[in-house]
This record gives structure tokens, sequence and C-alpha cells, in this order.
């Protein structure tokens, strides 16, 4: 499980890079996030056990799943940016606060309807098991990156 600490990490900072980063650092930023897929995919496969069959149904739709969780991650992005302006320019207003809540409440929904939509495909492919077990692990992903992520944003003012 060490392998998945570092991914969640690399994760975690990826989500904050968007923010962070500009045109120079632009190029690096995808090599990172290409690493970071590659890594997540492996950590996957290796607590998926699936057979070939399984493997060769469920990658088409994990890949689908990523480049869709891909649009909810450049949403919290967005968000993290909006309230890092609105911290950092000391413009949080309760009409800003109240706007940066409604949209992060927009990205949880979002996750949870990806999940809910890929939930059944998986299942068709995998079986009940496999899916709950690929549901956990992007659980934990997601959780600890959202416990990092969250560890560096201080509370509104």
């Amino acid at each position: 499980m060490n392998l998945l600490r570092v991914v969640l990490v690399v994760l975690s900072i990826s989500l904050a890079l968007p923010v962070i980063a500009q045109d120079a650092n632009t190029m690096n930023m995808e090599i990172l996030r290409d690493k970071i897929k590659a890594d997540k995919k492996l950590v996957v496969a290796a607590n998926m056990k699936l057979t070939d069959t399984e493997a060769e149904n469920f990658w088409p739709i994990y890949d689908a799943y990523q480049n869709d969780l891909k649009k909810v991650n450049m949403q919290l992005g967005d968000v993290v940016k909006n309230y890092a302006e609105a911290y950092n320019n000391i413009e949080m207003t309760n009409e800003v606060a109240k706007k940066l809540t409604i949209d992060a409440l927009a990205v949880e929904e979002a996750e949870l309807k990806l999940k809910r939509t890929y939930l059944p495909k998986i299942d068709a492919v995998v079986g009940g098991v496999k899916a709950a077990r690929y549901m956990q692990i992007e659980n934990k992903i997601r959780a600890l990156v959202k416990y990092e992520l969250a560890g560096g944003i201080p509370l509104v003012q």
C-alpha cells in the first residue's frame, strides 16, 4: 500500500497544480499527470485481481471514468483557485462565501453522480464484489486527496 500513498500524495499535488501552475510549468504538469495516471492504474490493477476477460472489459470503463473524473477534478481546481483568490485578496463576503460553498457542493454532487453512472457498468463486467472493491479504491484515493487538499486550505475568515 506504500505505492498507494505515493500516488495519493502526487494526486493531491496535481489537484493543486492548476492553481499554482502557469505557462512555464504546463509541460511539467502534463508529465506529472501522465505519471499519476499510470501509477494509479497500477494500484487499481494490483488490487482488483481481474481475470483476462474481466480486464478486457473493465479497463475501457476505467479509462472513461478517469476521463470524466478529470472534469470533476477541473471543477474542484476551479473552486480551490477561486477560494484562494478571494482569501488572498481579502474579498471574502457573505455572497462570495455562499457561492464558493455552492460550487464546492456541486463538485461533490458531480462526483457522486459519476459514481452512480459508472457503478452499474463496472458491476456488469466484473460483478458486485469487484465493483465494490473498485469503488472502495476510488473512495480511498479521493479521501486521501481531499484530506491533503483540505490541509492546505485555511478556514474562511
